[in-house]
């Protein structure tokens, strides 16, 4: 059949796109890394991550244990499929994966990106962005290839049933492997944004405003820490997020085509578009590259060609593979695909607006800071509070015109389907796009490197440049990512209805039932105390190394003067130890609560809950990611010379917003994409438990 003959191309994409990663891995270890004080500070960095890491993932490892056991002993009370505890663990398992990869491939290219800013700014530009494209193409590849792998598997397990049962079945269990994905991406999320903003924030605090030395000056002994959070906070944490995003959307979509009705075509469309978009997002990476002396515009406009060709490829392909799957009975779904890609570029265009220090947002935040650093604190979140009308229009937007094009007026579950197929659609240029974002703190890490390394002014001019353009990749990423996650977690609650309808329950959709009015209310809160526990987090963990810098500071001989060294490993161990104790009772609040509000109140309950979330924390989200975006760039702005530039008044007051901002975009922000998606995969795996234990029917 020719619906079965498109199926290979989900294998076929997820081992280019790894073969890709290969290639690129090869072509940044051939470049020199550097004089040996490049090479010194670029191994403390690694070393920093790595046992960063290495302790994150043996608490991991017990966590996933525990969740195993519970899974497991549901499978043999009869609650679930034995697949699914063996799914859970590859979801986290690659999860993991990916994100290691990706951070320690950046660990590599952080030195060579500095010295390859000595010969010209297009050859630093091309190193890190290969970099971050590691862990891009490494997200989805593996993503795609865990998907390919069960797919395959389970098919053949259930090749004697039924063609429609069968899929249900197979797309049913796949989606549980999800929460395993879920969970590994909140632990290196929440832990990984500790980390890195108590570091930076203590650095800056200490180091900027009251030793009134430059960022990333060697003296600093949490500069090392800073750079190391880097890493694993926004390449390792990023990369767990967004794979988690992407298979995500891909089995909910998976589930909810049968539910439409379309059965194994269906689901090869929805595979189909997501290796479609590795195909396009290779070649859009081969167009990015800039000239020498370029601006922020023209560097900025270097990667947007890069994603513009990919997301142009995948419009056009996409049609064609709608066409020859589903047939033109059904080509409203291409117009699904089409809408959440044209969404996904349109929250990226409004997040770039609101941060960039090349638009009004950035500059007004910077002048702002002529009067201190209070206005520079009201004018940043009243930005950040506006920045939400776009994106938010614009899912909903998505969300309407993916559910009437697909057919939603005459079949609900059909407009369902298109509801997910644009989450596909959104995600499908996810290989650059992250892309594009990963490279921002490795060119963060170069800079750096030529500070501490004492390379000529020029080095440091080029990769300043490069810093500043990836805070704004890094701020449309987050939007990138916090927008795919309010459509992705649509999609799960579309597939959590399902598995409910599946297992005998018909859901109310009254508002005005109180279970459900109660869920909204404990759901709407969640974002808040989640938030709460993550910034009190970063302030603790922040206030340990302050102290430690100050101790330092005055107890190290010499150190000012620059001729003794700070003991840069006791502050690495103070965020690793902080960020493993901090991280574990936000991750216990977004696992338990849709269990325990579910056996309570009932499913009703449980929607009500994952809607007041989704609605809450999407908003909340945006406004933590731009918030922070805008303060730092600000930042950046008047340390190109603006209003006073480096050390002045106005610097010192934009220094305050940046470190308010730091745990707002870095920390909590991005944490709550991920929140509001595991407390939905949670309610679907725990769904036939909570059902069959609520205390209320």
């Amino acid at each position: 059949m020719e619906t079965i003959n498109l199926l290979w191309l989900a294998p076929v994409a997820s081992v280019l796109a790894l073969a890709f990663c290969v290639f690129l891995v090869y072509r940044i270890l051939k470049e020199p890394r550097g004089d040996a004080a490049m090479i010194e500070i670029q191994d403390a960095i690694k070393e920093g991550a790595r046992a960063y890491i290495k302790r994150q993932y043996g608490v991991v490892i017990i966590f996933f244990a525990i969740v195993f056991s519970i899974l497991f002993l549901l499978v043999r009370k009869g609650y679930l499929p034995i697949f699914v505890p063996f799914a859970f663990l590859t979801g986290g398992f690659f999860s993991g994966l990916a994100g290691y990869i990706g951070m320690n491939v950046a660990t590599r290219a952080n030195a060579r990106t500095a010295n390859g800013a000595i010969t010209s700014l297009n050859k630093a530009l091309r190193i890190a962005f290969s970099g971050g494209s590691v862990t891009g193409f490494c997200v989805v590849g593996l993503g795609l290839l865990d998907l390919s792998i069960w797919f395959y598997v389970l098919s053949f397990f259930y090749k004697d049933v039924e063609m429609a049962h069968r899929i249900q079945m197979i797309t049913s269990t796949m989606l549980t492997f999800e929460m395993g994905a879920s969970l590994m991406a909140l632990f290196a999320r929440v832990g990984g944004g500790i980390f890195t903003k108590a570091a930076d924030v203590g650095a800056d605090l200490v180091g900027k405003i009251e030793a009134g030395i430059p960022e990333d000056d060697p003296r600093n002994p949490a500069v090392i820490a800073d750079n190391v959070g880097d890493n694993v906070g926004d390449v390792a944490g990023m990369g767990a997020d967004l794979y988690e995003s992407y298979v995500g959307t891909i089995v909910a979509t998976m589930v909810l085509a049968v539910a439409a009705g379309l059965g194994l075509a269906g689901v090869t469309v929805t595979m189909s578009i997501a290796a479609v978009g590795i195909i396009a997002s290779i070649i859009g990476t081969f167009f990015v590259r800039t000239r020498e002396k370029a601006d922020q515009k023209e560097l900025l406009s270097a990667l947007r060609k890069g994603i513009f060709i990919s997301a142009g490829l995948i419009y056009i392909s996409s049609y064609f593979v709608v066409k020859y799957v589903l047939g033109m009975q059904h080509i409203g779904v291409y117009g699904s695909i089409a809408s959440g890609l044209t969404a996904g570029i349109l929250i990226g265009l409004s997040t770039e607006y609101f941060t960039s220090d090349n638009y009004g947002p950035a500059r007004k935040v910077a002048e702002s800071a002529e009067t201190g650093p209070a206005t520079v604190v009201i004018r940043g979140m009243s930005y950040g509070m506006l920045s939400t009308a776009i994106p938010v229009l614009v899912v909903g937007g998505a969300i309407l015109s993916s559910y009437f094009l697909a057919g939603g007026a005459g079949n609900f579950n059909a407009g369902l389907y298109g509801i997910g197929i644009a989450s596909v659609g959104m995600l499908s240029t996810l290989g650059i796009t992250l892309a594009t974002d990963a490279y921002g703190p490795i060119a963060d890490n170069a800079g750096g490197i030529a500070e501490m390394s004492k390379q000529k002014p020029y080095v440091r001019e080029r990769l300043d440049a490069l810093d500043a353009l990836g805070n704004t990749t890094a701020a449309t990423g987050k939007g990138f990512a916090i927008g795919s996650a309010a459509l992705t977690a649509l999609a799960l609650i579309a597939a959590y209805k399902e598995e409910i309808f599946h297992l005998g329950k018909e859901l109310t959709h009254s508002l005005l039932d109180p279970r459900v009015m109660v869920g909204l209310f404990i759901g709407g809160m969640l974002p808040f105390l989640f938030s709460s526990l993550t910034m009190r987090a970063v302030g603790k963990a922040a206030s340990s190394i302050v102290l430690e810098v100050r101790r330092q500071f005055r107890e190290i001989k010499g150190l000012m003067d620059g001729s003794a060294k700070p003991d840069y490993a006791k502050c690495v161990k103070i965020c690793t130890i902080a960020a493993q104790k901090e991280m574990l009772v936000p991750s216990f609040l977004a696992i338990l609560s849709p269990i325990i509000i579910g056996l309570l109140l009932g499913v009703e309950a449980v929607v009500g809950l994952l809607v007041g979330a989704l609605t809450c924390g999407f908003v909340m989200a945006i406004m933590m990611a731009n918030a922070g975006g805008v303060w730092d760039n600000a930042k950046k702005y008047v340390e190109k010379g603006a209003f006073g530039g480096k050390g002045s008044p106005q610097h010192k007051a934009l220094i305050v917003g940046d470190t308010i901002g730091d745990p707002f975009k870095d920390t909590s922000g991005p944490s709550l994409n991920i929140l509001i998606k595991l407390m939905s995969m949670v309610s679907v795996v725990f769904a036939s438990f909570v059902l069959a234990n609520s205390l209320i029917k």
